[in-house]
């Protein structure tokens, strides 16, 4: 970790050390991240597994955005923020080793907050064997979070976007909808929120479907792949773009991970939670046709939902038959409210 600077309100050196050292202190510190060099220098040094290549990704997580301060729980923010990256190396078909930290805070929240949100996050970082490997911090009015992960997976085996063809089935694992349902209870006024609500973990405490993806890479099942994190009609026209080509998926198929009754008590449906609601980290890949797909994988399930097609459009095909594009409605930080 270093520091950061901003001319004329900077934090006092020795404050900002400890601050530091506090983060050192409470990371959780693998033996196989592939560093040589950790946290205390200018930079770390990873040398990646032989016969492996490196995935990178970045990610920003950032208050009144992503999270509400008054909200969510500091423990959780700790872990979604390198969860949700680590979501894009499983995307890959690669295994996470190590995270950069950017951590801007303001001083109010160096004390109680911070010691929750280290903890969650160091039980994100050894559940998901991703090692703190340094980073920057500085003060700021708002909370603002950014990771940097780093990952491995052998050489050629990395699964892209852009390998879907005609014909090809398109599988999502686990259930949709479920995250963007738990953000809404959490937000919603008229019903009581535990901390412990079951409803409410897809969207404070997402899982990465590592395991999935590395099974699905090494097994060369998966001809594309990305995880479902904008929406599934936001992320499976992205898929398709970078495929060249265009899809038919099916609404009974979909699997709901929304609770109806919960769904109702909102008046929300929870197959437009499914289609557009994002954060679930579920993958979303394509698989030859034909080709056998286990209904679940290690307890997570695994639902064919449609097919890639030639024509370059995104169609869904109502319960009722009818067939009607599907608009991406999934989340742009830059769409016009």
């Amino acid at each position: 970790m270093k520091s950061g600077h901003k001319a004329g309100k900077g934090r006092a050196a020795g404050a900002e050390d400890a601050l530091l050292r506090r983060i050192a202190d409470s990371a959780w510190m693998g033996k196989n991240a592939g560093l040589r060099v950790g946290i205390g220098d200018d930079a770390a040094l990873f040398a990646p597994s032989a016969g492996y290549e490196t995935v990178l990704t970045c990610d920003w997580f950032l208050e009144g955005v992503h999270f509400l301060r008054e909200k969510h729980a500091a423990k959780a923010v700790g872990w979604k923020c390198l969860a949700r990256a680590v979501s894009d190396i499983a995307a890959m078909g690669g295994a996470p080793r190590c995270f950069l930290l950017g951590l801007a805070l303001p001083e109010s929240h160096t004390g109680a907050w911070l010691k929750e949100f280290l903890g969650g996050l160091r039980r994100a970082s050894r559940r998901l064997g991703c090692t703190l490997a340094g980073g920057d911090t500085t003060r700021t009015a708002q909370i603002l979070i950014h990771v940097t992960a780093v990952g491995e997976v052998r050489r050629g085996e990395g699964v892209l976007r852009a390998g879907a063809r005609p014909g090809d089935t398109i599988f999502v694992s686990g259930a949709l909808g479920g995250a963007e349902l738990g953000l809404r209870l959490l937000r919603s006024k008229r019903r009581g929120i535990r901390a412990n609500d079951p409803l409410l973990r897809r969207h404070l405490y997402p899982e990465p479907r590592l395991a999935l993806g590395r099974w699905l890479a090494e097994k060369r099942l998966a001809t594309a792949m990305m995880d479902i994190s904008d929406g599934l009609s936001t992320d499976l026209a992205r898929l398709c773009a970078a495929s060249g080509a265009g899809a038919r998926i099916a609404a009974g198929q979909i699997p709901l991970g929304a609770a109806s009754a919960e769904a109702r008590e909102l008046r929300v449906d929870a197959l437009e939670l499914a289609l557009h609601g994002g954060e679930d980290y579920e993958l979303l890949f394509t698989a030859r046709k034909g080709q056998e797909i286990p209904r679940a994988y290690r307890g997570v399930p695994l639902t064919a939902i449609g097919e890639i097609t030639a024509k370059r459009e995104i169609v869904l095909a109502g319960r009722d038959g009818k067939i009607a594009a599907l608009r991406a409605k999934g989340w742009d930080p830059f769409a016009r409210s």
